[in-house]
């Protein structure tokens, strides 16, 4: 029981967090200790690897929404959040980057009202008050917190990322990761109470500290990359950022992105020397141009340093193809040349972010690619020549990545849906299955120790072990543990069944507390509201919530529902 028990008594926590009605639930029901925690990842010898020392391989994609406005992933206007989470999941992919805003972490911070939620109560009743098609839509933080939920069903990992200051569409354009409206102060704040709210929680296993940093010198306002303290040093603010989270959670994994200028510091450049385009002259620029973070020249002079915290320290550069945007390395003016592996290498990739890997100082992670497949986006075929060849290097170099993106309101790269979220684009995912974390004869490998990743997924053990992880730990599997003594039956034996025919408050239907006709987490939450003072149950419900049949509504009865929502016990039924 070492992993089932403390995993059911977070659940639980989890379910009152869905609520915001505060992080602790009466004493009884917190004795079980924590129970995500075996999940987290570290660097070793350049690797990301478990607690065991096992290396691991994240393959994942985007998702936003959170950060724009919509105070939901976008698609939630039209289809069901927990169906394209299980879509993404039955595909293979193994972490969500969500992208969000300093601004509405502050605002889930401080409960502040939500401004608007872009969510079609229909559509997603799981996600209303009420738990009803057209009910009202929950607080977009206790939305959120159910998605947490459901991705851990899923076997899905969550990599948070602060992509813009402000909540705008267009405010990852912004070059910092602060702006008039939010400071550095405040993006510190936000990061620290993200990563102490989920501390005890290894579903959420990385944060990216902040989406593309870049400008130009020219332009004033830019980030740099050196040993300074200035506001704009960017590598400085990440030692910064990364301490603000590890200080509150020691087990997550930071991701620090690069810049868009480098100077060149052997040709007499620095961080006032613009970067302008020589192409009409007869030098080439004295600063190394990139991708909005997609420049970590830096990281070789002047690395990312916490001291011990430096082993959660991963490095992701975003990267793109010709139809985001014709760089001088696609050659696409020359009718006489194009691009393949090496000469990406040699113009653009190594020195800007592959040479960490290529000699392997650090694990990268990249946080974005991905673009148009289809002829009429790709007409010359030359998006599709780039993604192959990025593809096929990060699988040879093991290099972890994110797919830009799920959405399919992207305008310069498509998304992985279509028909307003509701079909999914196979001939994309074609191109980037091969570069998923997939055994041999094709299940995909979770990041999660005991549960699979999707229908066609295998845990993380199962995958080390070779055999499949046990679901009830035996005597000889599971050492003595101090959850064990909060149990002392088999928690997957059923709990009592009562025949009585009659009872006061007349049919009863065990663990359906909202009388809805299903018993589901919104059940769990039910009861773990009314313990808190936040609803008061009906005598039906109340008859319902009693499942151990004692004559009270208490946490163990809320902790049996959640073990029936599970599978790991049968509730009564009442004959």
């Amino acid at each position: 029981m070492k992993h089932i028990l403390p995993r059911l008594a977070a659940a639980l926590t989890a379910g009152t967090m869905l609520l915001g009605l505060g992080a602790s639930l009466p004493a009884a029901a917190a004795d079980p200790p924590d129970g995500y925690h075996d999940d987290w990842l570290h660097v070793e010898n350049g690797k990301i690897v478990d607690m065991d020392g096992h290396e691991v391989w994240m393959t994942g994609v985007n998702w936003f929404g959170y950060n724009v406005g919509s105070q939901i992933f976008d698609g939630a206007w039209s289809v069901n959040v927990h169906d394209c989470l299980k879509l993404i999941s039955d595909h293979g992919f193994n972490l969500l980057r969500v992208p969000m805003s300093t601004q509405i972490l502050l605002q889930w911070k401080n409960r502040e009202p939500d401004p608007m939620i872009k969510l079609n109560e229909h559509s997603n009743p799981e996600l209303t008050v009420e738990g009803i098609p057209g009910g009202t839509p929950m607080y977009s933080f206790d939305i959120w917190n159910q998605v947490v939920a459901w991705c851990r069903e899923e076997g899905i990992k969550i990599m948070m990322d602060v992509h813009s200051a402000s909540t705008n569409a267009a405010g990852h354009q912004y070059p910092l990761w602060y702006d008039e409206n939010y400071s550095t102060d405040d993006w510190l704040e936000a990061l620290s109470w993200f990563a102490a709210y989920y501390k005890d929680d290894d579903t959420i296993i990385a944060i990216d500290l902040k989406n593309e940093p870049h400008g130009k010198p020219e332009e004033g306002k830019f980030a740099k990359w050196d040993d300074s303290t200035d506001e704009n040093n960017w590598k400085y603010a990440a030692e910064r950022g990364a301490m603000a989270c590890l200080e509150q959670n020691p087990n997550l994994l930071i991701m620090v992105e690069g810049t868009e200028c480098y100077p060149d510091f052997s040709r007499g450049a620095d961080w006032t020397t613009p970067l302008v385009d020589y192409a009409h002259y007869d030098e080439p620029s004295k600063v190394f141009g990139a991708w909005w973070g997609g420049n970590l020249r830096g990281v070789k002079d002047h690395p990312v340093d916490i001291g011990e915290y430096t082993k959660q320290i991963v490095y992701s550069p975003h990267d793109y193809g010709p139809e985001v945007h014709n760089q001088s390395w696609f050659y696409l003016t020359d009718d006489t040349k194009t691009f393949d592996r090496q000469s990406l290498l040699d113009d653009y990739w190594y020195d800007s972010w592959a040479y960490l890997v290529e000699e392997g100082r650090y694990p990268l992670l990249m946080g974005e690619w991905g673009g148009w497949v289809d002829e009429a986006h790709d007409k010359t075929g030359e998006n599709r020549h780039w993604l192959q060849e990025i593809r096929d290097y990060m699988i040879d170099m093991h290099i972890h990545h994110t797919f830009w993106c799920f959405n399919e309101n992207s305008s310069d790269t498509g998304g992985l849906v279509y028909d307003n979220f509701g079909k999914w684009d196979d001939v994309k995912y074609e191109f980037i299955k091969p570069a998923l974390w997939q055994t041999e004869d094709g299940r995909f490998i979770s990041l999660d120790h005991q549960i699979p990743i999707g229908q066609n997924g295998i845990s993380l053990t199962e995958y080390y072990s070779g055999a499949p992880a046990p679901t009830t730990p035996t005597e000889t599997t599971a050492p003595t543990d101090p959850a064990d003594t909060t149990e002392a039956t088999d928690p997957t034996a059923p709990l009592p069944t009562f025949t009585d025919p009659t009872d006061e408050y007349g049919a009863v239907v065990y663990g359906d507390v909202d009388e809805t006709g299903i018993v589901d987490i919104l059940d769990v939450i039910a009861v773990n509201k009314s313990l808190l003072g936040g609803l008061t149950l009906s005598d039906q419900g109340k008859a319902n919530a009693d499942v151990d049949h004692n004559k009270s509504v208490d946490t163990t009865d809320a902790l049996n529902i959640l073990k029936a929502v599970v599978k790991l016990v049968t509730l009564p039924v009442k004959s």
